[in-house]
């Protein structure tokens, strides 16, 4: 797997990935992360120009909130076995 681009972004450090023909994207934040893989062939050839242009700033907003959603049911989790 090598790493083709970095998108910055201050609430998320964004990777994108390239291996066995498939971009994988990966956003993180602290300790969470989540990725989304895409198959080269869903692409129409635009390559990682065409992965920025999915990576808008609604979406971003959207990876941002459920990192927030994350942290929380972790914590939740976290807290039930301390008690």
């Amino acid at each position: 797997m090598r790493i083709i681009a970095e998108l910055p972004h201050p609430d998320c450090k964004i990777s994108i990935f390239n291996m066995n023909q498939k971009y994988i994207v990966k956003f993180e934040q602290g300790t969470l992360e989540q990725s989304y893989k895409l198959s080269e062939l869903d692409l129409t050839g635009g390559g990682v120009n065409e992965i920025f242009q999915i990576l808008d700033e609604a979406f971003i907003a959207t990876v941002v909130e459920r990192f927030k959603i994350m942290r929380t049911d972790f914590a939740e989790a976290y807290n039930r076995q301390q008690y």
